[in-house]
């Protein structure tokens, strides 16, 4: 069984390779390869994987390329955690929704719109190949923004199977598991919304509704985490108010004002995060470590490599298990499209992910998600057609978006920012 990683170059990657040897009895991987344009940085952690391996005792090659089409030849599986442009092109995103007042984070406003942009071209480039050269295989978008990629890729190539995936249900699962005393395995959620915008609207625990001591747990959690200086953190009232426990990324939506000040007077996270992956590459060229190291939880991405490890041991297994993943509405949600990608709780099995029937959105969830969500199709749209309209109008529908009379001007930027990257609009 193959599995080919798309942007193996990544510091994410030693976590993937840690998952996949903890689950080797029920994902009988046998060969890995990792595909990166970035020669260097693919051949450090090519090597180091290479030294996972070898210390776990466990049968599983390791090869990797710059060659897409070899790279994912015969694979069952392919992860998808590519960056287009580097942390680079972050860096300038962040600068952006600074110069115009606005948030500037990779996965949302207009960030999340610019590595859209750069993101779909290449990534239907890649589902493209993988129908040619793996036709039977199951493609795990990890690559950001993850909801956003995976409605471009279910719609443009519905023929191959794509399943969207975020660590964060994952981490939360496990923060409210903690906080209750229990193990994450006996909790559950009633969870709904689009990747990075999300709520959990009920917990249950082995099957019992404890909804309302998790809310509390959760808002605990939140205010003894809160220090002078953080970044913007929910506060009890907030808590109570949306009587959910929200997805992290909610808090650029609902403290919009609070971010912009924060980043106001802080570095941009891309900016830390190139810090850190210094430190974790001259870690990884270390011949002596064979494991991955603390400081790669500083990195982001906590339990990514249960969550998608889990992920394809259980579709492998046919198991019937619930995962919370980015996949088709298909009746899911009443009243929201068939052929919307939300982030749900579905059944995994060899053919995929089915989503799980559940109630209505409450009015100022719902608002809020087909907002966001006609933004993601709008800048669907741009990417796929290269039309200016679209793109303006996915600017101004954004509700961390410009000002319409700014919308012209920070578009004009945003493709100087992006020369050569950014698709059919590179011209």
């Amino acid at each position: 069984m193959k599995l080919a990683v798309i942007g193996g170059g990544s510091t994410y990657t030693p976590e993937l390779i840690d998952g996949v040897i903890q689950r080797h009895k029920r994902l009988p991987i046998t060969h890995i390869y990792l595909v990166d344009i970035d020669l260097i940085k693919l051949t450090i952690i090519g090597e180091f994987a290479k030294r996972m391996i070898k210390a776990a005792d466990i049968n599983i090659e390791i090869e990797y390329g710059i060659d897409l089409a070899i790279g994912v030849r015969g694979a069952s599986f392919i992860v998808s955690q590519f960056r287009v442009g580097t942390q680079q092109a972050r860096h300038r995103d962040e600068l952006l929704g600074r110069k115009y007042n606005l948030v500037g984070q990779e996965t949302v406003g207009i960030g999340g719109f610019a590595k859209a942009l750069r993101t779909i071209p290449v990534a239907l480039n890649l589902a493209r190949t993988i129908v040619q050269e793996a036709p039977t295989a199951k493609l795990l978008n990890f690559t950001n923004p993850a909801g956003l990629i995976t409605q471009a890729l279910i719609q443009e190539v519905p023929e191959l199977i794509t399943i969207g995936l975020c660590n964060v249900p994952w981490n939360t699962r496990v923060e409210i598991a903690e906080a209750m005393g229990v193990l994450s395995t006996q909790v559950s959620f009633d969870y709904i919304g689009l990747n990075h915008l999300s709520w959990i609207r009920g917990v249950q625990i082995d099957g019992i509704d404890r909804s309302i001591d998790a809310i509390k747990a959760f808002r605990g959690l939140t205010i003894e985490k809160g220090k002078p200086g953080d970044s913007p953190a929910w506060t009890q009232s907030s808590i109570d108010l949306l009587q959910a426990i929200p997805n992290y990324y909610l808090s650029y939506y609902y403290s919009e004002k609070q971010w912009i000040h924060y980043q106001s007077e802080h570095p941009t996270r891309a900016s830390e995060v190139m810090k850190i992956e210094e430190v974790l590459l001259e870690k990884f060229k270390d011949e002596s470590l064979v494991t991955k190291p603390e400081e790669l939880m500083q990195r982001g991405g906590a339990y990514y490599s249960d969550s998608a490890a889990e992920l394809m041991a259980d579709i492998h297994s046919d198991a019937g298990t619930t995962h919370i993943v980015n996949t088709l509405n298909n009746g899911a949600v009443p009243g929201f499209p068939d052929d919307a990608v939300m982030e749900i709780p579905a059944i995994i099995s060899s053919k995929g992910a089915q989503s799980i029937k559940t109630t209505s959105m409450r009015n100022d969830i719902d608002s809020l998600v087909r907002s966001v969500k006609d933004f993601e199709l709008l800048t669907i749209d741009a990417a796929v057609t290269g039309s200016e309209e679209s793109a303006l109008r996915a600017l101004i529908t954004n509700p961390l978006g410009p000002d319409i009379s700014d919308a012209r001007n920070l578009w004009a930027d945003l493709k100087k920012e992006n020369a050569g990257m950014i698709g059919l609009f590179n011209g």
